[in-house]
Formats: structure tokens, sequence, C-alpha cells
């Protein structure tokens, strides 16, 4: 029963559920919805109440495929293009500077673990495959992993997948907690403001949102067949020699809908695009697995330390950019949450933050990185080899 897709989905929404419940009459209100939501399900998934990576339920394929680009195309719809202006070139850089980060870290933490003696041959793919998966997402770590046939090293590629789902969710945490922190160590940082009102105002606000069937139908279906035309637009054009992502068509159609005076005056939105986040972190959180680790020994340690180190140098790098430039500090979380877990994680994360302002930034540089991951990965692998 505990594989079986209703069970999965059911207690997925009781995860979010319970988090709701923790967030507004526990201690746990200090920590926001979407940290309890990933940490809630990660114990789940360690606990067995519901699969963790290594039997995965095809319920979290279909919420990837589908869920979390629906999530972006729901919440964009408020997005006032107005908004983005200030944080575009600074989320740019900041990446920019975040993907430098992050090959710096690869290379310390291959140092650190001695990886040209003790994962071998495998060396090389291995350091660019982390290249491309703290880049822009875990679409590029499957790329290098295919070209150099990882998965024929079964354990140690379900080792290598775990320890990447590890630091993702434990990257969302520390970016969700890293801006408020440094806010009150340098306490003349001051949020740009994104709302006329305050942000429990907001909250309470998107929450007690006004549902009815006429609102509700038109935006599911704009977001349905939205993402349909997406898709086949994105496997027409490839066909023709042009590789544009379908979250990026996705994203242009979602922004020009949002400028129509009809479709701003449609209810409901909000609420769908929040609850599709929070279940594309729970999602995350059961990817949080530990158990996999024991199947590959001594190797555990050493991915566990790589993945760790890269992590702190790319936190390093960006925020002590971000420092010395006097950056918004919520811009480089949401930068670096693009390139540790995609565009997905950066609107959850911009989201959680309640920054509506870095919704479509965010999601473009994660975009940009599911491109760029591939090339720099490969070129690390080159370069070690």
């Amino acid at each position: 029963m505990f594989d079986q897709p209703l069970y999965v989905l059911g207690m997925l929404c009781l995860g979010i559920l319970l988090s709701e419940w923790l967030v507004r009459n526990t201690f746990f209100k200090r920590f926001g919805t979407a940290l309890v939501v990933i940490l809630l399900v990660a114990v789940m998934a360690n606990l067995g109440i519901v699969p963790s990576a290594s039997n995965a339920s095809p319920v979290y394929g279909g919420i990837f495929t589908y869920i979390a680009p629906l999530s972006i195309f729901f919440l964009l719809l408020d997005v006032n293009l107005e908004s983005i202006r200030k944080a575009g070139a600074p989320m740019l850089i900041l990446f920019g500077v975040g993907s430098i980060g992050t090959i710096l870290g690869v290379l310390a933490g291959m140092y650190l673990v001695d990886g040209a003696e003790h994962f071998g041959d495998l060396y090389p793919a291995i350091s660019g495959m982390f290249t491309g998966t703290y880049t822009g997402g875990s679409v590029n770590f499957n790329a290098v992993a295919l070209h150099y046939n990882v998965m024929e090293e079964g354990t140690l590629f379900a080792g290598m997948i775990a320890v990447d789902n590890i630091l993702t969710a434990i990257w969302m945490i520390v970016t969700l907690a890293l801006p408020s922190l440094f806010r009150r160590l340098r306490k003349s940082d001051q949020v740009l403001p994104t709302e006329t009102t305050t942000p429990t105002e907001v909250h309470v606000e998107r929450e007690s949102e006004n549902l009815n069937i006429i609102s509700l139908s038109i935006i599911l279906s704009l977001g349905f067949f939205s993402l349909l035309f997406s898709d086949l637009l994105a496997e027409w054009l490839a066909t023709m020699g042009i590789a544009i992502p379908s979250i990026l068509i996705l994203t242009t159609i979602a922004l020009v809908l949002a400028q129509i005076p009809a479709v701003q005056n449609l209810t409901g939105g909000h609420i769908i695009g929040l609850f599709c986040v929070y279940l594309f972190l729970a999602v995350i959180g059961a990817f949080c697995e530990f158990a996999a680790l024991a199947e590959i020994g001594d190797q555990a340690s050493r991915l566990l330390i790589l993945v760790m180190t890269i992590g702190v140098v790319h936190g390093l790098v960006v925020f002590g950019v971000a420092a010395l430039g006097k950056l918004d500090w919520d811009v480089a979380a949401v930068a670096s949450q693009a390139n540790i877990g995609g565009s997905s994680s950066a609107l959850a994360l911009a989201k959680s933050l309640d920054r509506m302002d870095l919704y479509l930034p965010g999601i473009l540089v994660g975009a940009l990185g599911s491109g760029l991951g591939t090339y720099l990965g490969f070129m690390v692998a080159g370069w070690l080899g």
C-alpha cells in the first residue's frame, strides 16, 4: 500500500497540512511553511512512511514534470513586469559568480577527499556531474552521467544521487535562513518593498483569496493548455535545430497573460500556485535519503564531504560578493538557489521570502543554468580528464 500513488499523494498533502498547522500554532512559525515541509517529509521518507529516492513513486516524477512548472505558471500570473527591473542585473551577476563558486567548490572538495585516488577513472566524470547539477539543476547531472556511463556503477551512482538530494534540501534551508540572519548582522540593510502591505498582511490576504468555479476553471485551463503548448513547441523547435527549454516558453506565456486585465482579475492563482510549490518542496524533502549512503561504505563519507565543500565554497563566494557589493541578501539567496536547485527551487524560495519581484529573475537564471551547467560540467570533466 505504501507505494500506491494515491497513498503517496495523500501523505504529501497531509504533510503540507501538518506543516501549515505547526507554523500557525507552534514555535515553528519562526521557520515558515516551506522549510517545515522539507524537514517533515524528509523525516517521513527516512522512516519509511513515504517512498524515498531509491524507491521513488511515480507521483514524484509527475510532480517534477507537471506540478513544478505549473506552480511557476500560476504564480507568474501575478507578476508586474515593472517590479523586476531592479533585481535583473544583480541576479544575473550573482548567478554567474555562483557558477564560478561551484567550480571552485568542486575542485576544493575533490582535493579534500583525494578524488583522483579514490574515484579512479570516474574522477573527471563525477567532478563534471556535480559542477553541472550545482550550476543549474539535476538535468545537467544526468547529461554528464549519460555521456560517461556512470550509471553502470549502480551503487555509486545511487549514492551520488542521494548526496545531491541531501545538499539540495539543505541548501533550501540555508537560503531561507541566511537573508534574515545577515540582515540582523548588518542592520542598515533594508528589504526592497514589493507590496504596499506588510508581509503578514500579504500572507493573510493570499491565503484568504476568494475562489469561484469560473475563475478556477479558467486558471486551470490556461495552465494545462499553456504547459502542453510549451512542451509541444519546444519539441518542434528541437526538430528544427533550435533548443529552447519549454520552461522559458511557459514563462513567456504566463508573463504575457499576466499583463491582460481580464486575467489579472481572476482569483485563485496564488493559492493553487502556493500549494503546487509546497508539493514540489515536499518531494525535495522525500528525496533527502540517508539510507542509500550505507550501501557505498567509505565512499559515502567522501561524497558527503565533497558536496558539503561545494556548498560551503559556493555560498562563501556568492554571499561574499553580495556583502562586498552591498547587494540585496534575498537576491543573493535566490541566485544561489537557482544554481543549486534550478528554476523551480528558485521560485519556491522567492515565494517563501515574499519577494514577487524575484520570481521572474530567479526562473530565468535557473533556466540559463539548465543550459550553462551542462557546458560547465563537460568543461570541468574534460579539463580534469
